[in-house]
């Protein structure tokens, strides 16, 4: 018997990531939703067009939705089937998890970021949105001092070895 895992099973295809959002933003929690997609929105994004980068979520009437995502058009639909492309988009979350978030936007300084978009092991597409707090210049010239010292002590260490 083969033990080849089938499309679905492979690891997480992402459509989209935002990779600013760990530099500018303090990510204190994450959380994994799914959202409301008309059928050119999703074949759109099967084929890996999306683009996260002015993308925010928001309170809109109680509920959370994902703004300014940009998908662009299915290009085998008609003009009649076509979807708006910048479409508010509203984000399927538990109760419990919804009344967090919004607990968390209301403290001062905090922010819903959408920092990736991916397909699931069902097949099912997923955003992941972090509780996150915005990081100040210097805050962001210490984590890259971080970053630039561990790269120089893993180099250091190599060659030690070597």
């Amino acid at each position: 018997m083969s033990t080849q895992k089938s499309a679905r099973e492979d690891a997480q295809k992402y459509v989209a990531l935002n990779r600013k959002a760990r530099h500018d933003y303090a990510i204190d929690e994450t959380f994994e939703a799914g959202l409301v997609l008309t059928g050119t929105e999703v074949k759109s994004l099967r084929q890996g067009n999306a683009s996260l980068t002015e993308a925010h979520a928001g309170l809109k009437q109680g509920r959370i939705y994902l703004f300014n995502l940009h998908v662009p058009a299915y290009g085998k639909a008609g003009v009649h089937l076509q979807h708006d492309e910048k479409r508010p988009r509203l984000l399927l979350l538990q109760k419990r998890q919804i009344n967090k978030l919004i607990g968390g936007i209301q403290r001062e300084g905090y922010t819903l970021v959408p920092m990736a978009l991916y397909f699931n092991a069902r097949g099912l597409l997923k955003l992941q949105l972090g509780l996150a707090k915005g990081k100040k210049k210097a805050d962001k010239r210490e984590a890259a001092k971080e970053r630039d010292w561990q790269r120089d002590k893993a180099r250091l260490m190599k060659s030690r070895k070597g």
